[in-house]
């Protein structure tokens, strides 16, 4: 990903429930989490490739009806928007870095708070889970 802001800024949060801020050091972003009394920082786009790589793994486990539902949403049921649709739920970690500029970050990232997505990371920056209400996995 090539983006010069965090994409998950103010949907990250430390193990301890904490939120992590984000920061620019050098001249690239970085997300600070808490530790204590300290902020490690870690750098942007490496959190959020794990975390566009969870929501893809998610998306992946469910795609019958991610598809279907995509499917019902516009309205079509021919096999060339379903093909299309499931070669971008295959890619979908290309397609927001394809679509980084020109996505509405503040936008995407209000969706995904008023969704009840949240992540939680360590202090060394590894996502410990990707909480997304209405997509958990199949038991």
């Amino acid at each position: 990903m090539s983006q010069r802001e965090p994409l998950f800024a103010g949907l990250i949060f430390n193990e301890e429930g904490e939120p992590v801020q984000t920061t620019e050091v050098g001249g690239e972003p970085f997300y600070a989490i808490p530790d204590g009394d300290f902020l490690r920082h870690i750098e942007a786009v490496e959190v959020d490739r794990q975390v566009v790589a969870h929501i893809k793994e998610r998306l992946l486990e469910m795609k019958d009806l991610v598809v279907e539902g995509v499917m019902r949403m516009v309205g079509s049921d021919d096999p060339f928007t379903r093909a299309a649709i499931e070669k971008n739920l295959e890619n979908f970690d290309q397609v927001l870095e394809a679509s980084a500029g020109m996505v509405n970050l503040e936008d995407f990232r209000l969706w995904l708070w008023m969704t009840g997505f949240r992540v939680v990371v360590n202090v060394h920056g590894e996502v410990v889970r990707v909480e997304m209400p209405g997509l958990e996995p199949p038991p």
